[in-house]
């Protein structure tokens, strides 16, 4: 006797409909990252102060905003197209899986980011995000042992294997090695925790 835990009963959107979800999605993300930074930039940088300030007990649950938050328009210019496409990507698997994701990647490196920075470190921006999608789409293909997954894994490593190498590398004190790394480990155990169960037979 087989068992199956899919839920069947559940239409299955067609490709087009996940394309189009998953650019809704991203698109509204990207813009709501420009919207709050030029409400920062409005308000003399006022939201700067949700950043996460390494071991400060106090903004331990800015994890959650300083990812949408960023230290001006460049900043934000610098991770919308790499978000906007890692993202895209990784939506067209499913909303759910996106937002548990992304999710879990968002928890992971902004705990991870409080606990290794320099002391007194203010670190704002979707950076750990993007190379957490960096690291999930990276290994996905092969531990989900699907040829496409496997395509867009090398791919995703040719187009973008070298930024992420140098952001992890800590050369740059104006930049958080320690968020893109953080990011990035998380995103790897994302993608193993995430593997799809073989059907069982019984």
């Amino acid at each position: 006797m087989g068992t199956n835990t899919t839920d069947a009963a559940v239409p299955e959107w067609s490709r087009g409909e996940r394309a189009a979800a998953a650019a809704k999605l991203m698109l509204g993300w990207v813009a709501l990252l420009w919207a709050l930074e030029a409400v920062d930039y409005a308000t003399g940088h006022a939201l700067d102060r949700y950043g996460i300030v390494s071991r400060d007990v106090g903004t331990l649950w800015h994890v959650l905003p300083a990812a949408f938050l960023h230290f001006g328009f460049g900043h934000v210019a610098a991770n919308s197209v790499p978000l906007l496409v890692l993202g895209f990507i990784t939506a067209l698997s499913g909303i759910r899986r996106f937002v548990a994701v992304c999710g879990l990647i968002l928890l992971g490196d902004g705990i991870g980011t409080w606990l290794i920075s320099p002391s007194n470190a203010l670190t704002l921006g979707a950076s750990g995000i993007v190379f957490g999608l960096f690291g999930y789409l990276l290994i996905r293909g092969f531990v989900e042992r699907k040829p496409l997954g496997v395509a867009v894994s090398l791919g995703v490593a040719a187009v973008w294997g070298t930024t992420i190498l140098v952001g992890i590398l800590p050369t740059n004190t104006a930049v958080s090695w320690q968020g893109h790394l953080c990011g990035l480990a998380t995103g790897i155990a994302t993608a193993l925790y995430h593997r799809r169960p073989e059907p069982r037979l019984s």
